[in-house]
């Protein structure tokens, strides 16, 4: 009875959390933007199946190791783009640049169907990839400015997760149904028809004025690792980013070839994966409300560990395969969704833009890693040694952050000055003390305050 009662009452908190979230879809312009996020994340899902398809017309039995190169391309595009596009997005009118950048994806992707060889697949996935790393982190920095109270963020952040996981079990099955009655070719035409949608979308829409930065000078990448909560999230993205190479890399090789099962239960067996986060996306907003991010990410870190150890020893069964890959999204959801909410909290806003491109170019110098460790591995060492790699690379990350995020991490933070004239407006309220001056407000990383304090004595 009671174990039934418990059940209710997790069905109806996540219901509850589901219904509050969708209720920020009532603001006029984040529901503008959040349908642009979806048409635009359409579109990708059928770029993916689509330049397999255009892969394998080029390559024939090549055709993986042209889509290991390009995804290659796609992580090193992101990871070394994105603070430059940021920089640059910076001098510009952000609802131009936003459309600029969907512009550039859906020429590329009417562009790609007349492709003849291998090297024009590379050439136009580059252009894609830096557009897409200009337009992310942009596009990221812009939600907080229009939903400034952070639970209608959270929602937003995790109507957001939900997107992502619900385009990636249904962006294939929408394009099977297309490929019916079109030529695979055509598929690129929903792709950038998605673009296109979106740049509308973000065009129809007045965004908030973004808030000039005082501290232009102080790089993002300096402000992240200068954090502790951020510099934790090194160590969380790569752990995230650990356990979801195996899953995108190994799946079709342990549902296929270990477990000789069909295709289907390769898409059946990415949909447990995707059902766990967004069972995670759905609860997410009314457990961050009781208990801390520090709690829930190093928690479902700590469940990614066990989870990649557990499936290196445990026999091999579809089931347990099922099992092991909801759990890994669910709890790397836990992760990744919050850390948005961190990245808020770590700057003004006129600092959000390059703190979301410093965390963009971390994470995805995650999964590059990762995924090379997972292919590589999986192919040379088979995938119990691969899971237990992956699990130590994992737990690595948790110890990290662990260590370096204090357990108690105010945002008001008070702390010393030293180095500041006494008649500096910033000390406005200020307590003479051991040589300089002591206050407490909000404290982020800035020219004033180029490193994080220690607690005065």
């Amino acid at each position: 009875m009671l174990r039934g009662m418990g059940s209710c009452t997790v069905v109806a908190t996540g219901f509850a959390s589901y219904v509050a979230a969708v209720g920020v879809l009532g603001n006029r312009v984040y529901r503008r933007l959040f349908v642009a996020q979806v048409v635009a994340l359409v579109g990708s899902g059928l770029a993916t199946v689509a330049l397999g398809l255009l892969a394998h017309r080029l390559a024939g039995g090549d055709a993986g190791l042209v889509l290991g190169v390009a995804l290659a391309i796609k992580m090193v595009a992101y990871v070394f783009f994105a603070p430059v596009a940021t920089a640059l997005a910076e001098r510009l009118p952000r609802r131009a640049f936003l459309v600029a950048m969907d512009v550039v994806r859906a020429a590329v992707a009417l562009v790609l169907p007349f492709v003849t060889e291998v090297w024009q697949v590379y050439a136009l996935i580059v252009v894609l990839q830096a557009a897409s790393a200009s337009f992310t982190p942009t596009f990221q920095a812009t939600i907080p400015t229009v939903l400034p109270d952070e639970d209608d963020y959270t929602r937003a952040l995790s109507l957001s997760r939900l997107a992502y996981e619900l385009e990636s079990l249904l962006s294939p099955v929408l394009a099977a149904a297309l490929l019916t009655v079109v030529g695979a070719s055509q598929l690129f035409v929903g792709t950038a028809v998605g673009f296109a949608a979106s740049a509308l979308l973000v065009l129809s829409v007045v965004l908030p004025k973004p808030v000039e930065s005082a501290n232009r000078s102080v790089g993002g990448m300096r402000v992240y690792l200068a954090t502790p909560r951020l510099r934790a999230l090194v160590g969380l993205n790569v752990a995230a980013a650990a356990a979801g190479s195996m899953v995108l890399v190994n799946t079709v090789v342990v549902v296929r070839e270990d477990l000789g099962l069909s295709d289907s239960s390769v898409a059946l067996t990415l949909g447990a994966y995707g059902a766990g986060s967004i069972v995670a996306a759905v609860l997410l907003p009314r457990v961050l409300t009781r208990v801390g991010e520090r709690h829930v990410m190093l928690g479902g870190a700590g469940v990614l560990v066990f989870v990649l150890a557990a499936s290196a020893f445990l026999p091999l069964s579809w089931a347990g395969v099922l099992v092991a890959w909801a759990a890994l999204g669910l709890s790397g959801a836990a992760v990744q969704t919050p850390i948005g909410r961190l990245v808020r909290r770590s700057a003004k806003p006129g600092g959000w833009p390059r703190l979301f491109a410093a965390q963009f170019t971390v994470s995805h110098g995650g999964w590059l890693v990762t995924y090379l460790l997972a292919g590589l591995l999986g192919a040379w060492a088979g995938m119990s040694f691969t899971l237990l790699l992956l699990a130590m690379v994992a737990a690595g990350g948790v110890l990290f952050a662990a260590r370096v995020w204090p357990a108690h991490d105010p945002s008001t933070v008070e702390h010393v000055h030293d180095n500041l004239a006494p008649d500096d407006p910033h000390l406005l309220g200020a307590v003479a003390r051991g040589g300089g001056w002591v206050h407490a407000h909000e404290f982020a990383i800035d020219r004033v305050h180029p490193r994080w304090p220690q607690r005065p004595r």
